[in-house]
């Protein structure tokens, strides 16, 4: 890969970086491309270069975000011993929730964003986790593997409120 090339995809990855920061603070609706470019430490017009708007900058943030979890995922669905499965799993989702904590804000919020894009990117991610979780408890033996991978969903989705609202009791079991 030439310099400017690899210049390229840093400058993206660190507009992605920003929008990511800058959505989950402030949300999407009230975040303009003027405040990622400021957070990115570049000029508003250059985001343009990368993303021909806000919306197609917020789908590659949830692309990250949501390649992240998968990632994630797929490393302990390879490694867990069967009987360890779903509590790697979990420990793999408290790690993304402690070190990636926007991410999972802005995945949150764009559950509520009407946009077909958006929704398809979000159903995208969701049946991904929860076709390579359900498919690791049935090779895993779990019993009942249709109702674990919801409640493992379920819990995802508990902890994410829980650390929207700073609520740590909720994820005590």
């Amino acid at each position: 890969m030439a310099k400017s090339e690899a210049t390229s995809v840093n400058r993206k990855t660190e507009i992605i970086s920003a929008a990511i920061e800058v959505f989950a603070e402030i949300g999407y609706y009230r975040a303009t491309t003027a405040q990622v470019a400021a957070r990115a430490e570049i000029s508003q017009p250059y985001i343009f270069r990368f993303f021909s708007t806000k919306e197609a900058l917020l789908l590659a943030a949830l692309e990250v975000s949501w390649t992240r979890v998968i990632d994630s995922f797929r490393k302990v669905v390879e490694s867990a011993e069967p009987g360890q499965l779903e509590t790697d799993l979990i420990q793999a989702y408290e790690d993304i929730l402690n070190s990636y904590q926007n991410e999972i804000l802005l995945q949150m919020q764009a559950q509520t964003i009407q946009e077909d894009s958006i929704r398809e990117a979000m159903r995208n991610g969701f049946s991904e986790v929860r076709r390579m979780v359900l498919d690791a408890f049935h090779g895993a033996g779990i019993s009942n593997p249709e109702e674990r991978t919801m409640l493992f969903l379920a819990r995802g989705m508990l902890c994410n409120i829980s650390t929207a609202l700073n609520m740590p009791e909720l994820k005590e079991f």
